[in-house]
């Protein structure tokens, strides 16, 4: 999509008053003038800073296996954006600075006792990303989890994802691997079952999209999930647990593109836990069945 930003309203608004000094004046060419402001246009239209957000409704709040939330209504907003800092043909195609918001809000209570008590979760994140011959996209982020309801103790993280856009290679049956691994730091809490310990996930999200040409294409999706830890993260068990989804997506073609681009999305996703998860989370069931509903915005 076409991306508009601060300066190109400003640079177009000064744009628009030379042009209509100089006529007035009777000085200058018009048709010069238009023709520097359509310049001027062309030039400032592609923005620096892109982003997303928007908010996802789950039936229940699982984070790398663990079953935090699973009553009540919650509702997870998020907020990303992105700082293109360099973009170019040779080996290194693209370099991003990324910060980024994640909030969980529940409207069940779990400690009363909280003047923020609905406010179960919030994340920042900080990273930056490369694009590496095309196809390959590593990022590094340094993770930070809080709860300001006081459910758990500060978490931080470094977390390093490997993707891989392999299109070009299988077109339609583009598997779309990923490979993350985050690694805790020092902190009151930890994002795992103990502290200082290491997660390893990997996972795949073929993909199909369905009527392409028209103006509400339905894009289906297949993400699998396996969560790995060391000793550590997940209590002496290797294994976390297995996920398998099925998304779909869906453009709001109807909202006027100048309110940028909207998205609406819902899936199921299944969930078999390892022992040490479920039995930390308190579950009576390895299984977990999560459904979900989310509306989002890109600009």
């Amino acid at each position: 999509m076409t991306k508009y930003s601060i300066a190109a309203v400003c640079a177009l608004a000064l744009g628009s008053f030379g042009f209509a000094s100089t006529s007035l004046a009777g000085t200058e060419d018009s048709s010069k003038d238009g023709k520097e402001t359509k310049q001027l246009k062309e030039a400032v239209k592609e923005s620096c800073i892109t982003g997303d957000l928007g908010v996802t409704m789950p039936t229940e709040y699982i984070s790398r296996g663990l079953v935090l939330e699973n009553q009540g209504v919650i509702a997870q907003p998020y907020l990303d954006l992105y700082f293109k800092l360099y973009e170019g043909t040779g080996f290194i195609n693209k370099v991003t600075f990324n910060l980024g918001l994640w909030s969980s809000i529940n409207s069940h209570v779990q400690n009363p006792y909280s003047s923020t008590r609905n406010w179960y979760e919030f994340d920042y994140t900080a990273g930056f990303s490369v694009t590496m011959a095309k196809n390959f996209t590593a990022t590094l982020s340094y993770f930070e989890f809080d709860s300001p309801s006081d459910n758990f103790d500060t978490a931080r993280s470094m977390n390093l994802n490997l993707a891989y856009d392999d299109s070009d290679l299988l077109g339609a049956f583009a598997l779309h691997p990923h490979f993350t691994v985050l690694a805790e730091l020092n902190a009151p809490g930890f994002a795992g079952l103990n502290g200082h310990g290491w997660y390893f996930e990997i996972g795949v999200a073929p993909s199909y999209t369905f009527a392409k040409g028209s103006a509400y294409p339905v894009t289906f999706s297949v993400p699998l999930t396996v969560g790995l830890g060391d000793d550590r993260f997940y209590n002496g068990d290797t294994f976390g647990y297995f996920s398998a989804g099925a998304q779909i997506s869906v453009p709001l073609a109807f909202i006027p593109s100048c309110y940028g681009s909207w998205t609406f999305s819902g899936g199921y996703t299944y969930y078999q836990l390892g022992d040490q998860v479920a039995e930390a989370t308190a579950t009576d069931h390895k299984s977990q069945h999560v459904f979900q509903g989310a509306i989002g915005l890109t600009f």
